[in-house]
């Protein structure tokens, strides 16, 4: 199986930092330290209410960082307007609502299709790729495929919450839905709650091409730093594939 890229969310790093107003710790320092580690890429999701990553943030990275940016944002003309001014590697589009602690389910992209195709044909006019972050449905993929998105992103939030059979079941759906949306040539991402314990089984899935983790990593950078726990995540990885 191909190499299976692993990007780092960098957005806690931001967490903490703005519990206390000052300028640490600097999430674009974990950035470099991450690119140093082995990951191949880095995630920072720009709010709409700037509760971590801020546009300064998502400037800084834009300007020198070695390895990909992916901006996740949400479908409006402000963060359109800044994904068009930054140019980042690439932009997944994820669903936001204020009152969430974290992101909540995927993107209802089949009911949004009039909203998104706009939205997506100018982030790929500008180079920018496109990614969409669905819940492993069937009809989300369809979806994406409707909407010429070349890139989904698969909540894996559900399959980390489970356990058992009905785990399982879940990475089933998670199987299915990888195979069905690659055989109509979209690349295929994961991520949301994956930790040292539970990335295995979805890392195994072959038509993965690349997993997004950023708060189990942060909160166990804590304890071990950053490079030891993308190391050790990397590792894990690349042991199943």
């Amino acid at each position: 199986m191909t190499h299976l890229r692993l990007g780092l969310n960098i957005d806690h790093v931001a967490t903490v930092r703005n519990a206390r107003g000052s300028g640490y710790p600097d999430p674009v320092r974990a950035a470099f330290l991450a690119a140093e580690a082995g990951a191949d890429g880095i995630t920072a999701h720009l709010r709409e209410d700037r509760r971590h990553i801020t546009d300064d943030d998502i400037a800084r990275l834009s300007e020198g960082l070695p390895i990909p940016l992916n901006l996740e944002m949400a479908s409006t003309d402000e963060m359109l307007a800044i994904a068009l001014r930054h140019r980042p590697h690439a932009a997944c589009i994820v669903p936001e609502k204020r009152e969430e602690r974290t992101t909540e389910g995927g993107l209802d992209a089949a009911g949004g299709h009039n909203h998104l195709a706009p939205m997506v044909r100018e982030l790929r006019a500008a180079n920018i790729r496109v990614s969409l972050f669905i819940e492993p449905d069937a009809a989300q993929i369809e979806a994406a495929i409707r909407l010429g998105a070349p890139v989904v992103e698969l909540h894996t939030g559900r399959y980390a919450e489970l356990s058992g059979e009905a785990q399982v079941v879940e990475l089933r759906r998670l199987a299915d839905a990888a195979a069905l949306a690659a055989k109509n040539g979209i690349e295929v991402h994961a991520g949301h709650g994956l930790t040292f314990d539970n990335v295995q089984p979805v890392a195994a899935i072959p038509q993965l091409a690349e997993l997004n983790i950023g708060h189990f990593l942060i909160g166990e950078a804590i304890f071990e730093g950053l490079g030891p726990v993308v190391r050790r995540m990397r590792d894990l990885m690349d042991a199943v594939r």
